[in-house]
């Protein structure tokens, strides 16, 4: 007996405040929601809670209508399929409970189904019902055929046109990923919006079948309510026919009005949001966070609310108290919102306060003259009619520089070491759309942009007839045409390459470094690179530097093998590769070419095929001797003198054999032989930088060979 009283103390009868502090959790409040719009289907309700419920239903509409006008893009409002569905059932339930009281009780009078009903029905009538009826198959009509039909086909083609567009915006973030611009979590994150933003459209096409259904339901139940409540006045309650016609078209007539007003608002709400994509996280978070997101419209429904409370026979209590609290909210939401504004404010102010030349700051000194001796390894200058592009967005970031910051992260991952800053500046003797790309004050590459327009090119080759400003590519010279951002979607349609103002130069001048790559490693960053080794190499660097070779000749290797776009990032491989054949005296190209075979791996890896395959375009054995009879010159220091004429020919039957490999879609390398590879080289990169020449000890043994050609 003993054990009882804590046995019980297990069952805790709930009290009042526990209930509430169960209702407050949104998930638990908004499943009892659900659950009571079930229970209006199938609870009689009375006419005094059926008043409170309708003033809910047209206060709910209302909000809905002002979240949609206030968003600043659908997807801020995500849930409005859940919350569509929601209005629906409570319409239909609310039908229903009106319905079972006016069938009921309509003999009563016309207070019957409450007092809601009553005044929309007097208020619309004004004592005659055939006005009322009219009015009301006019609002149906304007809901079903009009405003659910349009925002329907609205939401339709947007779901097809979402779907379509899909597989390109993926694509485009794939791209972004792999070039570093963005990294993994941000990619989640726009993956995860793009899929959110389909979804949305979708549901949207499915969600306005709600409002349409129900414009249905609201005439059958109209017409229901009419003949049966007239043959259960006459033949049950023994009123006459004119006083059943008078008093159940009334509550019929204002029941619709009362269900129809608010679907009318809700399928404008949708219209607004269609013509204007998901969120994550529970359905009771998205709505509180979207609903109480935008003050104004709480404003807004409060003070509708307050004015349907004076209304002449409207009850003045249920609106008046839901005015207070939805007012109360926005008063909170609006403190809120300010408070954070402020803060935010505030720390702007303090971050540009401590700015160089802003006011309150200390003014700097003036700059030595040494300063101006000084030079910048990497400048990007701008016209002043690009300066829009390095403007700094709400994140306190632009797409320009984290374009850079990615490119110098890319390049350091593919070159083997970590580029200068590039300096971004503005120059005023540049054409408002113009910039340049400067290497230690030498121009190394301009081109003509506008900020504020995308660039567009057909990936086949073909006219853009889109209107616009006709160009050439900076970077690789092609045809390419500058759109307005409002022809974007129109792009993406007929299958357009789009690029935005910020990749056009972040590509420029990344092929502008990887063409002056080797001017840029010097002698400290090889020094910095010789340093950041592990300390077993470090033994390694001991015994080479500088016994067998300087700093400054491992450097010239160095930018040698980056003249040819190889990456150093293998250092170790390379120190060992150089420790075997360095010596004091010897060329820097015979080390350069040493190295390169002990790279072979590296080397044909970068040069594959898609299909595996390394494509080959051989030197014909008749070119192979013609290179060998004129070398002049004695071991390592042997040149080449070949007869300009000769020299002509072999450029001609090169440029040839990579066209034919390229109608085959081909990107082969030439092989020749190690002891002339160098100058084969020193030929081609004059018409043809790009092209990669290779010996055959360079080709290593476990990769598959594809000929496709000779010269």
């Amino acid at each position: 007996m003993t054990d009882l009283p804590s046995q019980h103390a297990k069952f805790k009868i709930p009290t009042p405040s526990s209930v509430v502090d169960l209702l407050r959790s949104g998930d638990i409040a908004l499943a009892a929601g659900v659950m009571g719009l079930i229970v209006i289907l199938i609870v009689p309700m009375p006419a005094l809670l059926v008043d409170g419920l309708l003033a809910i239903s047209i206060v709910f509409s209302v909000m809905i209508l002002m979240t949609a006008l206030f968003i600043q893009k659908p997807l801020e409002f995500s849930s409005f399929p859940t919350v569509l569905l929601i209005a629906t059932m409570l319409r239909l339930g609310l039908n229903l409970a009106t319905t079972r009281l006016i069938l009921s009780d309509g003999h009563e009078g016309t207070h019957a189904a409450g007092h809601v009903i009553e005044a929309f029905g007097n208020f619309v009538t004004r004592g005659n019902f055939v006005i009322g009826l009219v009015v009301f198959i006019i609002l149906v009509i304007v809901n079903f055929i009009v405003i659910t039909k349009g925002s329907g086909r609205i939401a339709e083609v947007a779901a097809r046109f979402s779907l379509d567009a899909m597989p390109g915006k993926q694509m485009a973030i794939d791209a972004d990923l792999s070039a570093g611009l963005i990294d993994e979590d941000t990619a989640k994150r726009r993956r995860a919006e793009l899929e959110g933003e389909s979804a949305f459209f979708g549901n949207m096409d499915g969600a306005s079948k709600f409002v349409r259904g129900d414009a249905i339901a609201g005439l059958i139940i109209t017409f229901i309510n009419v003949s049966a409540g007239i043959l259960i006045g006459v033949m049950q309650e023994g009123l006459s026919f004119q006083e059943a016609g008078n008093v159940y078209t009334l509550l019929t007539i204002g029941d619709g009005l009362v269900s129809q007003i608010p679907a009318l608002i809700v399928s404008t709400a949708a219209g607004i949001l269609v013509s204007k994509s998901g969120v994550t996280g529970s359905a009771d978070k998205a709505l509180s966070a979207q609903f109480t997101g935008y003050p104004r419209a709480l404003g807004m429904s409060s003070a509708v609310m307050g004015a349907l409370a004076f209304l002449p026979g409207m009850p003045f209590l249920p609106f008046m108290a839901l005015a207070g609290g939805v007012g109360y909210v926005a008063w909170r939401a609006a403190r809120s919102k300010d408070t954070r504004q402020t803060a935010e404010a505030a720390t702007a102010l303090t971050k540009a306060a401590s700015q160089p030349g802003a006011p309150g700051a200390t003014p700097p000194g003036e700059a030595p003259i040494t300063d101006s001796l000084k030079i910048d390894e990497l400048k990007l200058e701008l016209g002043y009619g690009l300066l829009a592009l390095v403007k700094e967005d709400e994140n306190g970031s632009d797409r320009l520089t984290e374009q850079i910051k990615a490119l110098r992260r890319q390049l350091a991952a593919e070159l083997g070491f970590i580029m200068p800053p590039v300096r971004i500046l503005d120059n005023m003797q540049l054409e408002p759309n113009a910039y340049k790309v400067r290497i230690k004050e030498v121009e190394a590459g301009a081109g003509e942009i506008y900020a504020n327009q995308l660039m567009v090119m057909d990936p086949y080759g073909n006219k853009i007839d889109l209107p616009g400003h006709h160009t050439t590519e900076p970077t690789f010279g092609l045809p390419a045409t500058w759109i307005e951002p409002a022809l974007r979607d129109e792009a993406e349609l007929r299958g357009l390459s789009i690029i935005d103002p910020s990749t056009v130069i972040s590509t420029h001048l990344t092929e502008v470094l990887k063409a002056n790559v080797a001017d840029l490693l010097s002698y400290a960053n090889v020094q910095s690179l010789l340093a950041g080794l592990s300390k077993e190499q470090q033994k390694l660097v001991e015994d080479i530097v500088p016994g067998l070779i300087t700093v400054s000749g491992l450097q010239r290797v160095l930018q040698t093998l980056l003249n040819e776009r190889i990456s150093i990032r293998d250092l170790s491989s390379i120190l060992e590769a150089v420790a075997e054949i360095a010596a004091p005296g010897r060329p820097v190209q015979v080390i350069a070419e040493h190295v390169r075979s002990r790279l072979a791996r590296q080397l044909c890896a970068a040069n594959l095929g898609p299909d595996g395959n390394l494509p080959l375009l051989t030197l014909s054995p008749q070119w192979e001797r013609d290179f060998a009879e004129a070398m002049v010159g004695e071991g390592d220091h042997r040149h080449l003198a070949m007869a300009p004429s000769r020299l002509q020919q072999f450029i001609g039957a090169v440029q040839q054999a990579f066209e034919r490999a390229a109608q085959m879609g081909e990107l082969p390398v030439l092989i020749t032989s190690p002891g002339i590879r160098p100058h084969v080289r020193s030929i081609i990169e004059r018409f043809r930088p790009q092209t990669v020449v290779m010996s055959q000890n360079e080709v290593h043994p476990r990769i598959r060979l594809k000929t496709v050609g000779s010269v």
